[in-house]
């Protein structure tokens, strides 16, 4: 009986392609792979199993995509060039589909599922018709594994390095969002929460158009009119008298403030709620749960470098006045509150410095963001989270912030203590309504004298 075992060593890698440096390889293991072979001797069936090794895939390669969607501009943060970690993550077995057959299982997360698929599955198709695989998607949302199934090893390996180069342009283009992201809570303090919700209903007249409908209910209450009804007992015919009719006069309708407000791009869907405020010190993309766990363990393990960093005492900031990010106020896309660290010791931004080197360091931070510098800063409002109407085609991308900055550009929002930093799920909140927190770190927390 003649029996062989297939090693296969792929110079691609399925999964860590988001790294910033080249400096170091890395390592991810492809889940399984079985193959079966047919003896020439006796006929028989033997089946072998053999584990896949991926190496790096360049992450030097340029994007195929056409950058689509808009880039999170309320974000900056530097950091300098460091190796990347390994990261290995751990295989399953795949099922064996018939003789002669092979198949792979591969986690790729969830979230870049859609982009192996394509507009109406066209992706997916192209692939299995090029490669001669067949490739099985999950029904789920929330499963991250796909399969790919073929005739031979080397088309498996093709379809394999193709799925690779696919997701390594997604996650270097804006067509894969921020999942996550470190914070530094702020909705925490609930005076600083009070002051921005009468920011938001000052602007939208929420309180103007209360009293607007208290005026008319009073108008109407005081406005009388005399009516007699007499009936005439020979004509069977009831005289009617009208013996006061007030005069009233209607000035022209004024604009509404509503109206006036779109006129400028400003509507409720622009305000960042409040119980959602924080401070950001990098942005993440992790599209399955090895990374996610990964950062987990980057936040945990740099607490002593962070305390070092914050020289073991408590910081607090302040938040005065508003400012736009980039551009004319008349066209304003962000708007925010500028954050000054009490004591201008530079404490606080020596110590997301650490969070951020860390991050990149595991490599769980985009090249292009791990070069942008840092500016800690409260957005109040961005023109991003605008929500597109039904009888408009396109969004407004700003707004006209000149009147705001008129009002609140030197408002003193006040003094807080921040007191841990969050490994915070973009688009899922807790019951307080703040984004999720994956994991945190307690910063120095005794109050001031």
């Amino acid at each position: 009986m003649l029996a062989c075992r297939t090693l296969f060593r792929i110079d691609r890698v399925f999964g860590v392609t988001s790294r910033c440096f080249l400096s170091k390889t890395e390592s991810l293991s492809i889940l399984s792979f079985r193959g079966s072979e047919k003896s020439a001797m006796d006929g028989f069936k033997k089946q072998k199993m053999v584990n896949l090794m991926w190496r790096p895939i360049s992450t030097q390669s340029s994007s195929a995509l056409a950058e689509a969607g808009n880039e999170v501009q309320e974000v900056a943060q530097c950091s300098k060039s460091s190796d990347v970690s390994k990261e290995v993550i751990q295989g399953e077995t795949a099922s064996v589909v018939s003789a002669g057959n092979h198949s792979v299982s591969l986690e790729v997360g969830a979230s870049l599922i859609k982009f192996i698929r394509g507009k109406e599955g066209t992706t997916q198709m192209k692939l299995e018709e090029e490669m001669g695989v067949k490739i099985i998607l999950p029904s789920s949302r929330d499963e991250d594994h796909i399969s790919i199934e073929g005739g031979s090893v080397d088309c498996v390996t093709k379809a394999s390095e193709r799925i690779a180069t696919i997701i390594n342009e997604v996650v270097r283009s804006p067509s894969l969002d921020y999942s996550h992201f470190v914070s530094l809570p702020l909705a925490i303090h609930p005076e600083l929460v009070d002051k921005l919700v009468n920011f938001q209903n000052s602007i939208l007249g929420i309180h103007s158009i209360a009293s607007d409908k208290q005026d008319d209910q009073a108008n109407r209450a005081t406005t009388n009119v005399a009516v007699d009804l007499k009936a005439n007992s020979e004509t069977n015919q009831v005289n009617v008298g009208i013996k006061s009719i007030p005069i009233v006069s209607y000035p022209p309708k004024a604009k509404s403030k509503s109206s006036t407000l779109l006129d400028l791009g400003i509507e409720k869907s622009i305000f960042i709620k409040p119980s959602t405020f924080h401070l950001t010190v990098v942005m993440l993309k992790l599209w399955n749960k090895d990374r996610v766990n990964a950062a987990r363990d980057v936040l945990k393990s740099i607490s002593p470098s962070v305390m070092d960093a914050l020289d073991n005492k408590p910081v607090f900031i302040r938040l005065k006045g508003l400012d736009c990010m980039r551009g004319p106020l008349d066209k304003t896309r962000v708007l925010y509150a500028p954050v000054e660290e009490i004591g201008d010791e530079g404490r606080l931004l020596r110590a997301c410095q650490v969070m951020t080197d860390a991050f990149v360091k595991a490599g769980l931070v985009l090249e292009k963001d791990a070069k942008q510098s840092l500016k800690l800063h409260v957005t109040v409002m961005n023109a991003r989270h605008r929500k597109r109407r039904k009888n408009n085609k396109k969004k407004m991308e700003t707004f006209d912030a000149r009147e705001i900055h008129k009002q609140f550009g030197n408002e003193d929002w006040g003094e807080y203590l921040i007191r841990e930093a969050h490994l915070s799920q973009r688009f899922v909140f807790d019951q307080n309504g703040f984004y999720r927190c994956c994991a945190s770190l307690p910063f120095p927390g005794e109050q001031r004298a």
